[in-house]
């Protein structure tokens, strides 16, 4: 029989299929179909670092240098949007997740300053989270602001939150580092237990009739995997910690290639959000059939196959394969 089961976090799951951030999880009915439809474990949405300051928490130094640099920014939030919640009803809805489903329920903090707010991170362990992602999401506008005064805080404030829980910590990280492995490295090394490539940027657009900014929301596609599968293929074996990949999991191929790449388990939202929960069980389905043809007996026997540490060129992940791509267009009329 096939063995579709993986651990991340320290958790047994039964599948590398994990809910990733999303609205999805703000309503129990419908984490219940997304666990009676094979989803292994849901990570919470946001609860955002805004929220908190909202009420009366102070800013710390970067923040208070930064405050329109936020991505999410109470300026990017609509009033009573989705998201827009206090942390009281965001812990309730993490117990009542857990009260309501048998697989682990992670908790998800947006946040870039270190401070007083970290003490959410030990109430929502307290609500009975299983885990806690930490989604460093930061657009830095200061030209005085350094990149390594950035990643510095950062640092600073993975070990915050990490030394105010026991339960384990995945970060998920912006693509956009200077030198992502080094960086990586140090926010293992500041306690992650986990790291998640890569949170995506929802970009606000204009706006011509109005003449104001809008914000915009373009679902995933598959072709947005290759960023993390790459990145994430360089670093399995080098860096102690689970991985995990989200943006751009669509289907059970997208999955088979998470996982050869070194990732624990493969996160998806846009598909789900699209297509509703419906989609899972099909792709376990095809997951599991893909195994049986090409005798593999376990997720766990093709995690990091294809990575940099087991091909044969590995040179094809460092240069991403730059000149046989441009080359390969060279024949076209």
């Amino acid at each position: 029989m096939t063995d579709l089961s993986t651990t991340y976090l320290g958790l047994n799951l039964k599948n590398p299929l994990v809910a990733s951030a999303s609205p999805l999880s703000k309503n129990i009915d419908k984490a219940r179909k997304l666990e009676e439809a094979g989803i292994s474990a849901i990570v919470m949405y946001s609860l955002f670092e805004e929220q908190i300051i909202h009420e009366s928490l102070e800013l710390d130094h970067y923040l208070t240098r930064g405050t329109d640099s936020f991505a999410e920014a109470m300026s990017y939030l609509p009033d009573g949007g989705v998201y827009s919640v206090g942390p009281e009803k965001y812990l309730n809805q993490v117990a009542g997740l857990k009260k309501a489903l048998n697989i682990p329920v992670i908790g998800n903090l947006n946040g870039v300053s270190k401070g007083g707010w970290t003490k959410y991170a030990k109430q929502i362990q307290d609500a009975g989270a299983d885990a806690l992602e930490l989604n460093l999401y930061y657009i830095p506008t200061d030209l005085d602001l350094t990149a390594q005064e950035l990643e510095n805080a950062q640092v600073e404030l993975v070990a915050q939150v990490k030394s105010a829980i026991s339960i384990p910590l995945a970060v998920k990280l912006s693509p956009f580092i200077t030198a992502l492995p080094n960086f990586a490295r140090r926010i293992v090394e500041a306690g992650a237990d986990g790291l998640v490539l890569f949170n995506r940027f929802y970009q606000p657009d204009f706006d011509l009739n109005e003449l104001k900014i809008v914000p915009s929301l373009d679902l995933s596609a598959s072709a947005e995997l290759r960023l993390p599968l790459r990145w994430i293929s360089i670093l399995h074996g080098k860096i102690n910690a689970d991985f995990a990949l989200t943006s751009g999991v669509h289907t059970a191929n997208d999955v088979l290639k998470t996982m050869m790449a070194g990732a624990k388990v493969a996160m998806m939202a846009s598909n789900l959000l699209h297509n509703g929960e419906q989609v899972i069980p099909s792709m376990l389905t095809e997951l599991e059939t893909w195994m049986k043809e090409r005798e593999y007996v376990s997720i766990k026997q093709m995690q990091g196959s294809m990575s940099q540490k087991s091909v044969k060129e590995p040179a094809a992940f460092e240069r991403a394969n730059y000149m046989n791509v441009l080359n390969s267009f060279r024949d076209l009329p």
